[in-house]
């Protein structure tokens, strides 16, 4: 399998100017994408206001402003220019530092599980579309979804591994 023959024969439907209409399928698939994305920032607005660990904070603020933001313009752009309305949103949650009780709040390794849990499911959830998507903009959109949040999610990992929050199986024996 060459990957330039692969990356041809998926615009090659695109090449003579002619765009297939968005079915149904690639519509709702993008616009549920684009509700739980805005409903994954809004839930790390509010932990990134409970996290106590910098590097996590740091980690929250970064996956919100070059992952999640981009990836909601994109979806937006997209569906405004085909015409299908976009989901109801809420406001960003204001940055705050709150003091809670232990206990009474997330700590920081359940922010953290929590943080690529959501990474895990937007990766599964943007294979799905890319596999049901017709249109090559459409898979190639969540293409992208993939590769942003598996190279974040990777970064999420390696922070998780150095604080201890990581949790791995137990060992495999025969």
């Amino acid at each position: 399998m060459n990957i330039f023959d692969v990356i041809h024969d998926n615009f090659e439907p695109f090449l003579d100017g002619e765009i297939r209409p968005l079915n149904i399928m690639e519509a709702a698939n993008l616009w549920y994408f684009l509700a739980i994305s805005e409903t994954t920032m809004r839930n790390e607005e509010v932990a990134y206001n409970l996290a106590q660990d910098k590097e996590l904070r740091d980690k929250l603020w970064d996956a919100k402003v070059s992952v999640h933001q981009p990836i909601a313009k994109e979806i937006q752009e997209f569906l405004l220019k085909e015409k299908v309305p976009l989901p109801k949103g809420t406001p960003p949650k204001p940055a705050a530092a709150y003091q809670l009780p232990e206990g009474a709040k997330f700590n920081d390794q359940e922010i953290a599980n929590l943080m690529s849990f959501n990474l895990l499911l937007g990766i599964t959830f943007a294979a799905r579309g890319l596999t049901e998507s017709v249109r090559s903009d459409v898979g190639l959109i969540f293409f992208k979804v993939i590769v942003r949040k598996t190279l974040f999610g990777a970064s999420v990992k390696k922070l998780m591994a150095q604080r201890g929050w990581l949790n791995y199986s137990p060992a495999f024996k025969a």
